[in-house]
């Protein structure tokens, strides 16, 4: 890959028209424009700071393991223990959010088929969306890293294209705009809760979701020329260029709105944004190009996450990783892990047939695994003080601060989004992301404490004699 290949990866998967447009209905309820508008620039800086906290150790690291070899790499003492519970956040993580783009991409497939052909928006319909989708993802993958290489490129321009039609149009068609007083300071609270300053801090995870997924320029880094430069880069630019864009998006699509209560109570409120701004045939038209969106990210999600799996399970960390991490012999691709990818995102969707909220938790548990995963590295990083070995792309004197914040940022947002983001709290709007959570790290503690510390010692050096030697021998059986 080339460096703009590497940071269409990231820019993809952050892709401001699948986040920003999935979850806007929970920002409409959850705080209304004024949370829309604001928390999108101040959490887009925050998430910035755990960027280029991420990118300078990236560049003294560039490897497919990403995360949890750095933590290795970076560990004082029980180095096999901090990189093993980095891997599984960051397992966590990837699994969910390629279950959250794709659950998008399947709820906003569903408002346009209802549109055109009467396919009735409906959590069957939603989910069996979602299934195709995920085999569409992983059957594109399957072919190999040049085409998926080549749809990233385009979707880098259909991203930024589609934001400025979608904006264009909405600035310029509808006969009507909200002023902007309500634009920049009306708060909506739908959600049961009395405190106005917990609504506004829940409405936090619209931004905070869709900035996440740019550690796949890390992953992606064994692959991209001069990785040590390219893959810091991919990183925040994927940040700086979706902060921009994002808020003209957000802003756009805020000042279009014709009747708040209708659009906000519908069951895909953009899609009836689209329709109640510029009649029907110009809201499909923008409905698609939002799907289109959705579904190049979908597809560069599924990719990041198997590179993930792909170099945890070569190190031994997953059940069967002798399956997940072989390497297809005639793509030069981990189609196992493709695979695996596809299946555990489709498994963490299904609750949404029988829970209203769970695509809230979806969400959350995409933005916990992820950002624990994406600091834990940087926190090690700060314990090694100078003694940490720079690469060709660092922050200089501003390393430390960077860091700091970016630790004390994430350690309030995995607080704030496993509380309960509807009141009265019943199975119906129960967020199970802390049963989610505490699953999946209950299982790799017991697995640590009674096996794994036994013979788990972090991953393997990239180019080893050992590692080539494990990548030949897949090869063979294949």
């Amino acid at each position: 890959m080339s460096g703009f290949s590497n940071f269409a990866v990231s820019f993809t998967i952050i892709s401001i028209l699948s986040g920003c447009l999935t979850l806007y209905g929970t920002g409409m309820n959850t705080g209304g424009p004024a949370v829309i508008v604001w928390s999108w620039p101040f959490v887009g800086l925050m998430t910035l700071l755990v960027g280029l906290a991420m990118a300078e150790v990236c560049s003294s690291f560039p490897t497919a393991g990403g995360l949890y070899y750095w933590s290795a790499k970076l560990a004082r003492r029980n180095a096999a223990a901090w990189s093993w519970f980095t891997g599984w956040f960051n397992f966590l993580g990837q699994v969910a959010v390629t279950a959250g783009i794709d659950f998008g991409a399947a709820s906003f497939l569903n408002a346009l088929l209802d549109l055109q052909f009467g396919y009735a928006v409906t959590p069957g319909h939603t989910i069996l969306l979602f299934g195709v989708i995920l085999v569409v993802h992983g059957l594109l993958n399957t072919f190999g890293v040049k085409l998926v290489a080549l749809l990233n490129d385009i979707s880098v321009w259909w991203h930024v294209v589609g934001v400025l039609v979608i904006v264009g149009v909405l600035a310029f068609v509808p006969d009507n705009h909200q002023p902007a007083s309500v634009v920049f300071g009306h708060f909506v609270n739908n959600t049961g809760w009395a405190s106005s300053l917990y609504v506004g801090l829940l409405g936090l995870l619209m931004a905070q979701y869709t900035f996440t997924g740019y550690d796949a320029s890390a992953h992606m880094t064994e692959e991209t020329h001069d990785a040590a430069r390219s893959g810091p880069r991919g990183i925040v630019m994927s940040i700086i260029v979706s902060l921009v864009a994002g808020w003209v998006l957000l802003i756009g699509l805020t000042f279009a709105i014709q009747n708040y209560a209708t659009e906000a109570g519908a069951a895909v409120p953009p899609a009836q944004i689209f329709l109640d701004a510029v009649g029907a045939t110009g809201g499909k038209l923008l409905l698609l190009i939002a799907v289109g969106a959705q579904l190049f990210c979908g597809m560069s999600s599924v990719t990041a996450n198997s590179r993930m799996i792909y170099a945890f399970s070569r190190d031994g960390a997953l059940p069967g990783s002798s399956f997940w991490h072989r390497v297809n012999k005639r793509t030069r691709t981990p189609t196992n892990a493709v695979w695996l990818a596809a299946g555990g995102a489709f498994v963490l969707g299904l609750p949404y047939l029988w829970n209203s909220t769970a695509y809230f938790a979806v969400t959350s548990i995409a933005v916990i695994g992820l950002y624990i995963a994406y600091v834990l590295p940087t926190f090690l990083r700060l314990r090694q003080g100078e003694a940490f070995q720079r690469g060709p792309w660092h922050l200089g004197r501003w390393s430390r601060p960077v860091g700091m914040v970016a630790v004390v940022w994430v350690c309030f947002i995995t607080i704030l989004f496993m509380l309960p983001p509807k009141s009265p709290v019943t199975a119906e709007t129960f967020n199970y992301t802390p049963i989610a959570v505490l699953v999946v790290l209950g299982f790799a503690g017991i697995w640590w404490l009674a096996s794994a510390r036994k013979w788990f010692t972090g991953p393997k050096v990239q180019g080893s004699a050992e590692e080539l030697a494990a990548i030949e021998r897949d090869l063979d059986v294949i």
